[in-house]
């Protein structure tokens, strides 16, 4: 099965602006990240999945100059944005990951396509029943049932997000969820605010080098050594499904 990862990545984050393309110690966000998910064995290739807006040519520029491949499709209408993406990549199945994780974790990312795969599942992913901090999110979904979201998924946030059409529609599609031992959802390691980026910027000071990759084992091991790092960016609030992208 030709496994593609789509990130999704856009300029115009309401939150935090550019978020995508600040300077994270020597490199940018997005470059971060997809170093991180071309650690993953299980991915075949990468498409970076931006707006055709001409904000977001800064971001077409960077994943060239990465030598990874653009899709550029409608701002608001994600879900056909991703669905296109993976039509020109000939992908079977589609890794979705967002391009404000830079913590994204190689080795949960591949368990969970492993698990996916294992399942025979339409849908897969360790944010169905959270356990892993935010900012770990994978979902792995089948071609064929992107196509069918892609044509029947009528409601605003369906068309926003993705996936909401996969993972609310139990009874059309096999899903699966890959599950942590311990409940640590409560830990917030994405991108969107001023204090994610703080944070982050931490994280990264504390254990980034340039020659190797560094787990999420890793920073829950320095969160035991700095309980305090919890207390930046603990009262910020997810955005609601229906909240926009």
């Amino acid at each position: 099965m030709r496994t593609v990862a789509i990130i999704q990545a856009r300029m115009g984050s309401t939150r935090l602006p550019g978020k995508v393309l600040l300077q994270l110690v020597d490199r940018t966000v997005l470059e971060h990240v997809i170093n991180r998910v071309r650690g993953v064995q299980e991915i075949d290739d990468i498409v970076i999945a931006t707006t055709d807006d001409a904000q977001d040519d800064p971001i077409q520029l960077e994943a060239e100059k990465l030598g990874v491949s653009v899709y550029r499709g409608s701002e608001q209408d994600v879900l056909a944005r991703y669905y296109e993406a993976a039509c020109v990549s000939k992908a079977e199945a589609i890794v979705r990951i967002t391009s404000d994780c830079p913590v994204l974790d190689i080795d949960v990312t591949s368990q969970v396509i492993r698990s996916f795969c294992s399942a025979e599942a339409d849908y897969t992913s360790n944010c169905l029943e959270r356990s892993f901090p935010r900012g770990l999110d994978t979902e792995v979904f089948t071609f064929s049932s992107l196509q069918e979201a892609y044509h029947h998924a009528k409601e605003a946030y369906e068309r926003e997000h993705v996936t909401p059409y996969l993972y609310l529609n139990p009874q059309r599609f096999r899903l699966s969820s890959f599950v942590n031992d311990q409940d640590l959802s409560n830990y917030r390691w994405t991108l969107d605010t001023i204090e994610d980026w703080k944070l982050i910027q931490m994280i990264y000071e504390k254990l980034y080098s340039p020659s190797r990759i560094f787990s999420w084992s890793e920073v829950l091991d320095l969160y035991k050594q700095h309980p305090e790092l919890a207390d930046i960016n603990g009262h910020i609030e997810q955005k609601k499904l229906d909240g926009g992208s």
